[in-house]
């Protein structure tokens, strides 16, 4: 019987040698009944073979092996180094069965085109490609127009692209500081204890935020059955060193929207008492193109006083590849000016405010594309047939009458399904079989205090159809027969409690167990 944290691990191979079992995947090897000797001449052999990256075709070009950790000395010819990156990269998940991800996986041929014809521009060389700078520009206003900015006829709305979201919640979140410590200063008070209020929900990037840019984060902790922030929790968390609460539209557990419109009247409640004018951002990585075309009537946005900043993710659910975020302002006053930099060294006076430099204009021009394109009509229509094809999946979930649903209607198109009876197998084995088929579900467990609740999810892109929703639930079924037919993992009869947490403990060891880069 095979390791089940071995067999976790990406591109395992096995082996069977009379009674032996060889485990072998890249960077990791695992030989549970080899001798010592065995094992060191193993090791060794596998070490050698790491060295170098070898491609069956790619002999048609060259004979020598390519150093995998080094630059080669010599060069190679071009076929030879595609088929050898070609071959490498067969071993990628299919994009289009991977739910795990938000990202969008597929453009129309004509918008590639022209991404594929500004790939060699620098978006920052605006005085030599202003054309390409316009269309950020109209982007910023169109978002923000979406968004209900107050932004008057003759004025132009405030705010910048970015490589992701991740990018632009340090952006806002440097404002939201920056505007905090000149109101300290200006009232003769210390500014060297700033935080920011959070639900423990939170994308990773606003704990980045906070270790990167010295700010506490303080985090209003879930329960079983209610996986957002709490607003009254959230607000009683707030004193004068806070400058701001993050609320999230579509929370990345769940797909649920956080109650915005309360936190913003219990807020403005607050702050009129303690005269801190405690302000409100808005992560709307996932659910800003979402909720304006099907809840158009959903108070989340710059209809909300203290919602001075919000965040959207152009490649999700704006339908562009990776690499665009965007970030908007409520007016001029909101993005403090000492943090905008001027330059001139590209040929004119060039004002930035971004945390990296160089970047390419492919997906600026795809985002113009895609709002000028779909209109908010497209973009409507795409969103509810997402919606359509995530109540198909979670039917059939539901059908199976082996899980519960943890997501909501209303949200992100995604289905977040935790299992009924965790006593005999996980939704982390479940997550691992599912790899046969080709699909990539997350299972993870939840923040605090819920982290006993143990998560699998799907989210719903363009890219999913109806059929594959079927497809889906038919493997889903599939592995839990298999499962049902298969010892226990657990020796004797736990409470629930002590299930959840054994299924806690199984997936730390799977996290520690792998070795996975940095991303």
């Amino acid at each position: 019987m095979t390791d089940p944290f071995a067999t976790s691990l990406q591109r395992v191979f096995l082996y069977i040698s009379y009674a032996s079992l060889y485990i072998y995947s890249p960077r990791y090897t695992y030989f549970p009944t080899c001798s010592t000797a065995k094992k060191e001449t193993m090791l060794a052999a596998t070490n050698a073979t790491e060295e170098h990256v070898h491609s069956t075709f790619a002999s048609r070009y060259v004979r020598a092996p390519v150093p995998r950790f080094k630059m080669p000395e010599k060069s190679i010819p071009k076929d030879a180094a595609y088929q050898v990156i070609h071959d490498e990269l067969m071993l990628d998940g299919n994009p289009r069965l991977n739910l795990a991800s938000f990202v969008t996986t597929w453009m129309e041929p004509e918008c590639d085109k022209l991404m594929m014809a500004a790939i060699n521009k620098n978006y920052v060389d605006m005085d030599e490609y202003p054309v390409t700078t316009e269309l950020q520009n109209r982007c910023v206003n169109m978002i923000a127009n979406l968004f209900h900015a107050p932004v008057g006829e003759e004025e132009t709305a405030v705010g910048v692209g970015t490589v992701g979201s991740s990018e632009a919640i340090m952006l806002a979140g440097l404002a939201f500081k920056r505007r905090w410590q000149h109101k300290r200063k200006t009232e003769g008070k210390p500014t060297d204890n700033p935080n920011i209020v959070t639900g423990a929900n939170v994308q990773v990037c606003w704990e980045k935020f906070a270790r990167y840019f010295e700010v506490e984060l303080k985090e209003v902790k879930l329960k079983e059955g209610y996986y957002v922030m709490d607003p009254e929790q959230a607000v009683e968390l707030v004193d004068e060193n806070t400058i701001c609460v993050a609320a999230i539209l579509g929370s990345t557990l769940t797909g649920e929207f956080e109650d915005v419109k309360t936190l913003n009247d219990l807020l403005m409640k607050k702050n009129e008492e303690t005269g801190w004018g405690t302000p409100i951002h808005v992560d709307a990585a996932s659910g800003g193109f979402i909720a304006p075309f099907l809840y158009p009537d959903l108070e989340w946005d710059f209809r909300l006083p203290l919602v001075k900043s919000i965040n959207v993710s152009g490649h999700k659910y704006g339908l562009v590849y990776a690499g665009v975020g965007w970030v908007v302002w409520r007016n001029k006053e909101d993005l403090p000016d000492d943090l905008v930099f001027h330059i001139n060294y590209l040929g004119s006076d060039q004002p930035t405010f971004t945390l990296n430099f160089s970047k390419g204009s492919s997906q600026i021009i795809a985002q113009y594309y895609q709002f000028l394109r779909l209109g908010f009509e497209g973009y409507k229509n795409i969103i509810e047939n997402c919606m359509e094809n995530m109540k198909v999946l979670k039917q059939g979930i539901q059908n199976t009458g082996r899980f519960n649903i943890l997501s909501k209607d209303i949200g992100v198109p995604l289905v977040a399904f935790s299992l009924k009876d965790s006593s005999k197998h996980t939704v982390f084995e479940i997550a691992e079989n599912l790899r046969r088929f080709g699909w990539i579900l997350p299972a993870y467990t939840m923040p605090a205090n819920a982290q006993h609740v143990a998560v699998l999810r799907a989210v719903i892109r363009e890219d999913f159809s109806h059929g594959l929703a079927k497809r889906l639930v038919a493997h889903i079924e599939q592995v839990l027969k298999e499962m049902d037919g298969l010892p226990s993992r657990l020796q004797h009869k736990k409470t629930e409690r002590e299930t959840q947490e054994e299924v806690f403990r199984y997936w730390k060891r799977l996290v520690d167990r792998k070795r996975a880069g940095v991303c």
